[in-house]
């Protein structure tokens, strides 16, 4: 059996690695500035939450959710500690689409309603609903096309306003920061807006964090920056730091009901201690700190050259803009200067380092970029 060819992939084959590095199979160490994707948040093989999903497994590794764990009240304790959020309701799923897909099923039982309003270049997954307001039709097949959305500008709150008006809105969702589709930041004003038209009409606001959570802003969530405060908020990526688990922040105005919502693997014993691990060392390792003084660095620092139209982002999730394609340049920083990054479109590099990056490492690209 083959595997089903959908991914372009690097000739690379990690085969360990630990803090902010990567070994491959030759044994050549990279700098890992991509963190598969924004998940490594805690950095590889952190010594806690190794301990801490290896005393597990030990104990139990599953079980369904029709019996008590009490590892998912430790973790909304302490995420809703961590985060700001202690008077919301916590759901655990497996990922960010699925996140997605719980927040948008909620938002429709809550009003009755069935249309969602979403933004130009945002992505919020690849299944059903996720993928239906995901701004990319060549990922939308025509089963996802059969729901209801209506896509605006970003920033524009007039466009918003006016589909709001036609009355059928159930939710408007939106990224904290934008990031496949290039790191686009909402304006502050825009998204006081935002909040305040939701609230009037009865739209249920929500902020899809999958990416720009758990501190990859320099702020837990990425909205936090805005001061606003929506009605769901979506996890995923960073909240396991590699293991799969998602969860969704719920508002108290919303009623709980038997069934409304579900999953099979969401809150296992594994996933928990994983999650609680990144939490635990979020809290206590003064995370958040680091990525704000360290992407304030990177910032700062990275050479803009004639070539770069644009550096720009917040904390650790920085896209650097060029005005020509960046498929060469990102191969000659994978196979030569021996670091990983990602890229948003043709003409981004994108970061997403794990979150314990430091200054060193920050140095080290700052130096790479500058011998480009």
């Amino acid at each position: 059996m083959n595997l089903f060819d959908v991914y372009s992939l690097y000739d690379v084959t990690p085969v360990e690695a630990k803090g902010c590095s990567i070994w491959d199979d030759q044994g050549i160490e990279y700098l890992d500035l991509y963190g598969g994707h924004a998940v490594i948040s805690v950095g590889h093989r952190h010594p806690h939450y190794i301990a801490s999903l290896k005393e597990q497994i030990d104990k139990i590794g599953f079980y369904s959710n029709s019996v008590k764990n009490p590892l998912q009240e430790e973790l909304a304790q302490k995420l809703g500690r961590l985060s700001c959020y202690d008077d919301y309701s916590l759901f655990l799923d497996n990922s960010g689409a699925e996140s997605n897909e719980n927040a948008l099923k909620l938002a429709s039982f809550h009003t009755g309603k069935d249309r969602v309003i979403a933004f130009e270049k945002s992505f919020h997954g690849r299944t059903s609903g996720a993928v239906a307001v995901t701004a990319n039709e060549s990922i939308q097949s025509p089963f996802n096309k059969g729901h209801k959305v209506s896509f605006c500008p970003l920033n524009d709150i007039s466009a918003v306003e006016k589909e709001i008006a036609k009355g059928d809105v159930a939710a408007v969702i939106i990224e904290g920061i934008q990031g496949c589709g290039g790191i686009n930041i909402p304006q502050v004003e825009f998204m006081h807006s935002l909040e305040t038209l939701c609230k009037q009409n009865g739209v249920v606001l929500i902020l899809d964090e999958v990416q720009s959570g758990f501190g990859r802003t320099g702020r837990f969530f990425a909205h936090q920056w805005y001061g606003i405060r929506p009605d769901i908020i979506t996890m995923a990526k960073g909240m396991g730091n590699g293991f799969p688990v998602g969860g969704v922040l719920i508002s108290p105005k919303f009623k709980a009901v038997k069934g409304m919502l579900g999953t099979t693997f969401g809150g296992n014993y594994l996933a928990m201690a994983a999650a609680i691990a990144v939490v635990d060392i979020i809290s206590e390792a003064k995370v958040m700190e680091n990525v704000q003084q360290v992407g304030n660095y990177l910032l700062n620092n990275i050479p803009k050259t004639n070539e770069i139209k644009e550096i720009r982002g917040k904390g650790l999730m920085i896209g650097i803009e060029y005005n020509v394609p960046i498929a060469e340049k990102r191969k000659h920083l994978l196979f030569d200067k021996h670091i990983f990054t990602g890229v948003a479109g043709q003409n981004m590099i994108r970061l997403l380092p794990p979150l314990v990056l430091t200054m060193e490492h920050a140095e080290h690209f700052v130096e790479a970029m500058a011998e480009e």
